[in-house]
């Protein structure tokens, strides 16, 4: 016999899951909302809906993340649609465009350019031309597969951003910009935490032995695609601070400083390029 709602609930949370995620997969298998499963949690699945939770609740159990398994995640206020091409983007992130957001507002430029490095899902692109729409963003990534998924988010959206296929400053010659962010590739390639992440491209996630190889890279080539008074903002690991201001500082950019998120940890530095083209 096919479980009831609230059984398969029970499911869920012996498997793992916590009660906001097993509400998440529930609703996405059943087309319903959370308050009417509540309310209907005595109604039985049906015999395919049955199997597919038992199957969705195994792979969840092994690991693969609930927002592959859906199909999307809400980030900043938006319904994105991820895959595995793409990192699944994280609340910790939304600190980046909230930092980025409150420097926009201080710009006299009417239409700021600015600029969003690794993009994956497009996340914080679409952020920012969400919440300022008079900006004119470009969005760039080295995987073809995951620029496909950002520039789909971007239409389904109806949010206009100039998608680029590059390895970081690749194809933007000759370009600057008023504002540039990035949430790179940042954990040292060892880490442990990798194991529980291995569903997620690494590509997105590791980077070299310190975590920092590619910020490195990034800030090799960033002054020469600032515009002078232009902020670049990173978001880094929870340890990687003083490393990354430090880096900021060694290539030129002051008024280096960094943010905390909601739990405190130091989660973004960025400084302001104060050169001459």
């Amino acid at each position: 016999m096919s479980p009831s709602i609230a059984q398969a609930l029970d499911q869920a949370r012996a498997a793992g899951l916590d009660r906001v995620d097993a509400f998440a997969l529930l609703g996405q298998l059943l087309k319903r909302e959370r308050g009417w499963l509540i309310a209907h949690d005595d109604e039985l699945l049906s015999p395919a809906q049955s199997a597919r939770w038992t199957d969705w609740c195994h792979r969840c159990a092994a690991g693969e993340p609930v927002a592959y398994l859906v199909g999307e995640r809400e980030f900043h206020g938006l319904r994105l649609a991820v895959s595995p091409a793409v990192l699944i983007p994280r609340p910790d992130t939304e600190l980046l465009v909230d930092w980025a957001l409150a420097l926009l507002g201080t710009l006299c430029a009417a239409a700021p350019r600015v600029l969003d490095l690794g993009t994956g899902s497009g996340a914080i692109a679409l952020a920012v031309k969400h919440r300022h729409p008079r900006a004119q963003l470009t969005a760039v990534d080295a995987s073809a597969a995951a620029l496909a998924q950002a520039r789909a988010n971007g239409e389904q959206l109806g949010l206009a951003v100039d998608w680029r296929l590059g390895d970081w400053w690749q194809g933007l010659a000759g370009r600057r910009f008023d504002l540039v962010l990035s949430n790179p590739p940042y954990i040292a390639q060892d880490d442990p935490h990798l194991q529980a992440l291995t569903h997620e491209p690494l590509s997105a996630l590791a980077s070299g032995p310190d975590g920092l190889d590619d910020i490195r890279r990034l800030l090799r080539g960033a002054t020469e695609h600032l515009a002078p008074g232009a902020w670049l903002l990173l978001e880094h690991g929870w340890d990687q601070a003083e490393a990354v201001r430090a880096l900021l500082s060694s290539h030129g950019l002051v008024e280096v400083q960094s943010r905390r998120d909601l739990a405190g940890h130091v989660r973004c530095s960025g400084g302001c390029w104060p050169g001459t083209p």
